[in-house]
């Protein structure tokens, strides 16, 4: 076939020109092209630190999948890099040089090329090079684009001179702004969102020879230099080259302040001028260009003085430097008013545009450029999961965010962004942060004050970072552990999860929002109102999802005592903020049938805002809104009429405000509706006292990770392992035993930490710092063995403990029907088998929501439901080896069948393998004394019940408990499991007299038999 070039610079982005159009061929002193990948089998495909090509996306869906496939019309060799993708985020493939090697010189080269099949799908595919810094992932970002307008074979030749440096997005928040090309790491290909496509590629080369002339750049330190008013902005001026050698021809820079909206000579003395490096100048070298800004009596708002460059002899800045006067005199900034005079007068100022741009919310990575933060002005940035800077170090967070925050100084206003992340179990996205056990584990501890405790760390890590809102706690009560999102509910009662909202003070601070501005607090956000956990097996139309994001069937009276619950809770406890639910709300008996929950006005304008009195603000969760029926403009006005006030719209931040706007204009939202949403936003921008101080405060960086916190980690996770068995007195452990650990989820921290850690989805490995449960019960002083698969001889041991259980997973990817069940693995099943096969043995199971044991649990002496602890294993080893007490309580039934769900407390039909509220203890006496005990104990709490000693009441249940527990714990039917259960809520709900009642009952129908 016939082989055309394709040459892709800045004047050509829209069109594809033949080589031989581009310029006469190049001389003979050319030097031959040098191979980057041919796709042979030369380069494998590998994970970062190893070299190889590896895809990624924004969600599961989106990694497209690659191959290396024969073609016989391949440009060279033989193979070809194929792929398919279907992406709805972001999506695409990268080749990284190995970690451990050094990076590659392509400073004698002109650029890189390759060879593209054309789809002609009109369509922009981003190629992206990496230039200094550690590793491929930690480098600086260059990118360029080509249009995929053409059919067949063509190659595309990139210059190095028309590579731009990435404003929206730099891994380490940029670190020379240099294309330096003496260091680089490898290459990546961002395909196309929105079209189901193929690629194929081939032949990634070096060409040419590189350009003396064109080696040069002037860069500006900053695009946004704020100033007081009367202060004086300094702009520094410096060339930099390619390699970092002198320049080697003089380069001109003439600067003159010119536009903008301040009035030159009333708000600042002009400036005009040139300077010039000389040939030889050093790379690096700066000149300051000083502009001094004239003090009046007048309140302002801010304004602009950009510093326009002219450059001859280099390459421009990709942005023109302005300076900005900041606003001054006006009484929103006044920090000594109310907030709400504050509030009141900053929105009487704005326009509809930047009104809009208040609700509107963008995922950090799909900036387009950094400049759209104030062109566009947004309210607010998020980071999804896993949506980290390079180097995922709290500096580096701070530093990133902190750049945001000043380009929102560049606006009208300056009124600061607003940026969120989930940290749903510590600051989970940062590396070497404090993990906590997920809520499913908190719910377990029955522990209120450690909540709290759990989201005081979680809040000062998150703070330390600049980063002021969390999208946590998720109050969701689980009905259904075939969901993939069940650890993160604290339970299936809503009375426990209500006792866990301890966690909102924690993260918060004081009811009234008094302590937002403190450096350890954040915003919460309730989360997902209202129903996520119980929608209905099968009822999901999300991709392969089974049960997330479907439908919530329930009658009214079970919404208000189930789901609704705990919002009412959150609000009376001064909850900043509320995320809506992705699933449907399909009240029995309404004639609305299914109504997606971002469009339902009665619960969130109605209930939430209306009955409840909720006067935070509801934020949308990920795109959602793309979820309602109809098109694009009846997706905006049913969410913002509907009552969201923010709207998460992670790609899509330019058409949401520009349809935003649109529609208030043509009336299909009013002008009071958007006025509202901005004024609860603004609300809780000045209760976080970001308008002082929008910077990252990091002065309590040092204790992230710190001893102090792990400790309230390591107590988190003890408190949250429920012993469900323990025969022959198996646990606790004695550090003289000789003891047989296995199973796969014994040391790995990946797996201890389950999904939403580090990345989205989670991972096996080691992935963060911390101490896995084999590690923790090395530390006690065990006398431990360990073979993973239980292959070692099992002979001279005197107990075995096997750590299984899951493997990461979040959201809808982790239903089950969509690749999951709630089996354990053919592995785990066989080291059980083996070891419990050979001696006295505890099985641990790690994991999200119970696993069924069946037949097993005969043949294992002690069963440990240890959900996902987090990062401090020593917690686990801690309740293993003694040093602390067995206490914690089954948050969710645990079926024998998977046929039996959904099953919960308070079912008629109740015949768990173990009831919710069950949990046995060590280390502690359990009372004796039978039926007369069990009587004076309920004497004891209908006494409590009259004088409101909430304290005796729960003493007095708690030995009831425990006496009758030990009674029924060879034998559980659902005469003794359906009573139990129901004494733990009624012991939630405060009704003592009650719960010892129903665990008599429980007593009295106990049958040693089973019959």
């Amino acid at each position: 076939m016939r082989r055309t070039a394709l040459l892709a610079s800045a004047a050509l982005l829209t069109g594809l020109l033949p080589l031989a159009s581009a310029g006469a061929a190049a001389g003979a002193d050319e030097p031959a092209p040098v191979p980057v990948d041919a796709f042979e089998g030369e380069v494998p495909f590998a994970n970062p630190p190893a070299d190889g090509i590896f895809p990624w996306g924004s969600d599961a869906d989106d990694p497209p999948a690659l191959a290396l496939t024969a073609r016989s019309d391949a440009p060279e060799g033989a193979k070809v890099l194929t792929g398919s993708y279907d992406i709805s985020g972001y999506g695409g493939f990268t080749h990284d040089f190995a970690f451990d090697g050094p990076a590659h010189d392509w400073s004698a080269h002109k650029g890189i090329r390759f060879w593209w099949d054309g789809q002609n799908n009109a369509k922009k595919i981003s190629f992206e090079i990496k230039d200094g810094g550690a590793n491929g992932e930690a480098s600086e970002l260059w990118t360029m684009s080509f249009t995929d307008d053409f059919t067949g074979w063509k190659q595309v030749e990139i210059p190095f001179t028309d590579f731009a440096y990435r404003t929206d997005y730099q891994p380490v928040g940029g670190i020379d702004q240099v294309l330096g090309l003496t260091q680089m790491w490898g290459y990546a290909v961002t395909l196309p969102v929105g079209v189901k496509g193929q690629f194929a590629m081939d032949d990634v080369e070096l060409y040419g020879k590189a350009d003396p002339a064109l080696r040069a750049s002037v860069v500006a330190d900053s695009a946004v230099h704020p100033v007081k008013e009367g202060g004086t902005a300094a702009v520094k001026i410096s060339v930099a080259t390619t390699g970092s050698v002198p320049i080697e021809e003089p380069v001109t820079v003439a600067y003159e302040s010119a536009g903008g909206t301040a009035e030159s000579g009333r708000d600042y003395t002009p400036v005009k001028g040139e300077i010039t490096f000389p040939a030889g100048t050093a790379s690096g070298t700066s000149h300051t260009v000083s502009v001094t800004t004239r003090k009046d009596k007048a309140a302002e708002s801010a304004e602009t003085i950009p510093l326009k460059l002219t450059v001859s002899g280099a390459k421009a800045p990709a942005e023109t430097p302005q300076v900005v006067v900041d606003a001054h005199g006006l009484p929103y900034l006044d920090p000594k008013l109310p907030v709400r005079k504050r509030v009141a007068d900053l929105v009487s100022r704005m326009s509809l545009e930047e009104k809009a741009g208040q609700m509107t919310q963008a995922e950090r990575g799909a900036l387009t450029a950094q400049g759209d933060i104030a062109a566009y002005d947004l309210g607010s940035l998020l980071s999804g999961g896993g949506s980290t800077p390079t180097p995922n170090t709290p500096e580096a967070w701070a530093k990133m965010i902190d750049g945001f925050q000043l380009r929102a100084q560049a606006t009208r206003f300056q009124i600061p962004l607003i940026y969120g992340v989930d940290a749903v179990h510590g600051h989970n996205n940062l590396v070497r942060s404090t993990i906590m056990p997920h809520n499913i584990g908190i719910g377990a501890t029955r522990d209120p004050q450690l909540a709290y405790e759990t989201g005081s760390v979680t809040a000062a890590e998150v703070r330390a970072t600049g980063i002021p809102w969390d999208f946590a706690p998720c109050l969701c009560v689980t009905r259904d552990e075939r969901w993939g999102r069940s650890y993160e509910a604290f339970g299936e009662d809503p009375a426990l999860v209500e006792s866990m909202e301890t966690v909102i003070q924690g993260l918060q601070g004081a009811r009234d929002g008094r302590d937002l501005k403190d450096d350890d607090k954040v915003l919460a956000t309730a989360k997902h109102f209202v129903g996520d956990g119980g929608t209905e097996y099968g009822s999901s139309t999300t991709g392969s999802y089974t049960i997330d994001q479907g439908v919530t069937k329930v009658t009214r009276q079970q919404l208000e005592a189930v789901h609704l619950a705990p919002y009412g809770t959150a609000v009376d406890r001064g909850i900043g903020s509320v995320m809506p639910s992705y699933s449907s709300l399909d009240i029995l008996g309404d004639g609305q049938g299914p109504v997606k929950m971002h469009a339902r006005a009665d619960m969130i304008n109605g209930v939430l805002k209306g009955r409840m009195d909720f006067d935070g603000f509801v934020i949308s969760d990920w795109a959602a809104i793309d979820q309602i029926p109809g098109d694009y403009a009846s997706d905006v006005r049913t969410s913002v009429n509907a009552g969201l006030d923010m709207i998460m719209v992670p790609h899509a931040y330019k058409d949401f405000r520009t349809t935003l706007i649109d529609e208030v204009k043509a009336g299909r939202v009013s002008e009071k509706r958007v006025t509202d949403a901005v004024s609860r936003i603004l609300t809780q921008k000045f209760r976080l006292g970001l308008f002082e101080k929008p910077y990252a405060d990091t002065s309590g960086a040092s204790r992230i990770g710190s001893p102090a916190h792990r400790a309230v980690a390591r107590e988190a996770a003890a408190a949250s392992q429920v012993l469900l068995k323990n025969a022959n007195g198996a646990l606790p452990l004695k550090t003289s035993q000789k003891v047989y650990v296995a199973g796969s989820n014994a040391d790995d921290i990946g797996n201890q930490t389950g999904g939403w850690t580090i990345t989205w989805q989670g991972s096996s490995g080691k992935i963060t710092d911390g101490t896995t449960i084999l590690e923790g019960m090395r530390k006690a002083g065990g006398d431990v063995t360990y073979s993973k698969d239980a292959s070692a001889p099992t002979g001279g041991y005197d107990v075995g403990v096997v750590v299984v259980g899951e493997t990461p997973y979040a959201e809808g990817v982790g239903d089950v029907g969509n690749g999951n069940d709630l089996e354990l693995t053919a592995a785990d099943q066989a080291a059980v088998d083996k070891v419990c096969g050979a001696m006295k043995c505890a099985v641990l199971i790690v994991s999200g929501r119970p696993q069924l044991i069946g037949d097993r649990l005969a043949d294992v002496d002690a069963l440990v439901a240890s959900w996902l602890p987090g990062t401090e294993g020593d917690g686990v080893a801690d309740v293993l080896y003694g040093k602390r007490a067995f206490t914690g309580q089954l948050p969710v039934t645990w079926p024998k069948s998977e046929a039996q769900l959904p099953i919960n407390v308070g079912d008629t039909s109740y015949d768990p393998q173990f009831p919710y509220g069950w949990g046995l203890t060590t280390l502690t006496k359990v009372p004796t004394g039978g039926a007369s005990a069990l009587r004076g104990l309920a004497v004891l709490a209908r006494a409590a019940d009259r004088t409101g000693s909430s304290e005796t009441g729960r003493t007095a249940v708690t030995k009831a408990r425990l006496l009758v527990q030990q009674k029924l714990a060879s034998t559980i039917t659902p005469a003794t499991a359906k009573p139990f259960a129901e004494a733990d809520h009624l012991l939630l709900t405060g009704r003592y007299g009650d719960a010892v009642e129903k665990l008599t009952e429980a007593y009295r129908n106990f049958s040693p038999s089973g019959v």
